[in-house]
Parts: structure tokens; C-alpha cells; sequence
């Protein structure tokens, strides 16, 4: 056991390795959706609305799953419908409340852009891993996730 809450050998190299890929795997996706011209983010919204069954969110769950603050979601949301990607209204049943709507148009932007995300993601992670690896690490991450939703 290490002293003073230093971190073993082992601890460290995986944490070394642990790092680079959550620096370096999001800085190759987000470069490959600059390209198409989104950011991550605007990409991770358009993708919670378009797999969503009703396409729709409130504000508030939206933010929750891009893992954005409100404000910044708000920021994003306006980039989107200036695009015509995205749309914002009150709910009927509850002012408070702001629904979020991808468009036609939305939808196809992430159509478009998917394929190239989705073949960085190959790229560098799932393409490197035998099926036994994706299992374990998904298992792993669900279990670091978890931790940090707490």
C-alpha cells in the first residue's frame, strides 16, 4: 500500500493511460465533428434528440444527459436553432418548463455526421480491442460512471 495516499505503480500507469485516452479521444472526435461542422456537444444534442422516440426533450433533461450546465446548454441550443437544427418552445402545461425539438433538418445533420464519428471511435478504440476487452471495459466504465453519478 502506498503512504500518504500516493498512488501504486500499477495505480499510476493506469492512471497515465486512463488519462491520455480521456484527453486525447475527445480532442480526435471533437476534431473530426469540427469537420462537419459541429462541436461535440452540438453533436451529443442533436444525438439525444434524434434516438429519443418523441425527438423531444426538456431543457433540463437534455442538459442532464449531454452533461452540460443549463447556461451552456442554452448557448449550444441557440447555435442549433439558428442552424435549424433545433427548436424551443414552452410546455403548454407548464411555462416554467422549455421543450427542446430536433428538426428534419437536425436529424439529418446527425445522420450525416455519425458515420465519421462513429469511425474515430472505431479508429481508436474499439478497432484496438478483441470483443473480451470492449465487455470488460464496458463493465469497468458502467462501474467509474456509476460512482460519479452519485
Amino acid at each position: 500500500m502506498a503512504a500518504d495516499g500516493e498512488l501504486l505503480p500499477a495505480e499510476s500507469d493506469t492512471w497515465d493511460s486512463t488519462l491520455s485516452v480521456l484527453l486525447w479521444l475527445p480532442a480526435a472526435l471533437e476534431a473530426r465533428l469540427k469537420r462537419d461542422g459541429l462541436c461535440h456537444h452540438e453533436f451529443l444534442i442533436l444525438w439525444c434528440l434524434t434516438e429519443h422516440r418523441e425527438r423531444t426533450h426538456t431543457m433540463s433533461s437534455l442538459a442532464e444527459l449531454s452533461r452540460v450546465t443549463p447556461s451552456h446548454l442554452s448557448r449550444l441550443a441557440s447555435r442549433l436553432e439558428k442552424q435549424g437544427w433545433l427548436t424551443r418552445e414552452r410546455d403548454p402545461s407548464d411555462a416554467r418548463v422549455t421543450i427542446a425539438s430536433v428538426t428534419e433538418a437536425g436529424s439529418a445533420k446527425y445522420a450525416e455526421t455519425a458515420p465519421g464519428y462513429h469511425a474515430t471511435l472505431r479508429e481508436h478504440l474499439f478497432d484496438r480491442l478483441t470483443e473480451e476487452q470492449v465487455a470488460q471495459l464496458g463493465g469497468i466504465t458502467a462501474t467509474v460512471a456509476r460512482s460519479l453519478a452519485r
